[in-house]
């Protein structure tokens, strides 16, 4: 498991924007892996948000780019439609996640087994987990839940990432996990959405400047969700 190295970074997107495209890039440039979280129901339309009082593109991808855009990294679920999962029967939420995992599985040319909750506040249970884990192929959900931590987690369906890229807090997070010499295992789970940088929850040069600093460590495994937690 990561190549022999104690410690692994690792970032998540969710909802699939075209903002992505930018995002990739940076990660690129540094060498960093991440996960993106679909709705392929949604692919391919557009629409715009307010958020930390501007308005902002929320474009979804189309369809027959997604190999193209997220080469590299992992193409992972997160619903059809994007609706908060503890409301619904357990035969929509049986629909909305295996129906949108089968779709991106054709879209993107491999098997998807990641997945992220969707929506904000409380996004997921006991009772959703215990359904898609026993009735989907999902085999990694995360939550928006921050640890703040680098420890292992048991509960692969309810897995809660270290730290939201816009929390106050992210760059502490960074300077600690690159100070750990402890012999311990350590995962530093970084989540949110890329559109958010151009709301400027945090802009684009600072989390470029925050990636550059993360990057190219001889003693770190950069990799998808999968990669570091399923392979």
């Amino acid at each position: 498991m990561w190549n022999g190295k104690k410690k692994a970074v690792t970032f998540s997107f969710d909802d699939g924007v075209t903002q992505d495209i930018r995002l990739i890039e940076i990660l690129n440039k540094y060498g960093l892996k991440a996960t993106f979280n679909l709705n392929s129901e949604l692919l391919g339309l557009e629409n715009s948000i307010y958020r930390n009082e501007r308005t902002v593109r929320h474009d979804k991808v189309p369809k027959d780019k997604i190999k193209e855009i997220y080469k590299g990294h992992e193409v992972a679920a997160h619903t059809l439609t994007h609706p908060l999962l503890p409301s619904l029967t357990d035969e929509e939420i049986i629909r909305q996640v295996e129906t949108d995992r089968q779709n991106l599985s054709r879209l993107c040319g491999y098997e998807v087994v990641s997945m992220a909750y969707p929506c904000g506040g409380e996004n997921n249970n006991v009772r959703v987990a215990k359904i898609i884990k026993e009735n989907t192929g999902i085999k990694l959900a995360r939550t928006i839940t921050s640890t703040y931590d680098f420890g292992k987690q048991e509960n692969l369906f309810r897995f809660n990432p270290t730290v939201y890229y816009v929390d106050a807090r992210f760059e502490e997070i960074i300077d600690s996990f690159l100070s750990l010499d402890n012999g311990s295992d350590a995962l530093l789970y970084i989540w949110g959405h890329s559109y958010e940088m151009d709301a400027e929850y945090i802009t684009w040069e600072r989390f470029e400047k925050l990636c550059q600093k993360l990057a190219f460590h001889d003693d770190i495994f950069y990799g998808t969700n999968k990669e570091v937690l399923l392979d």
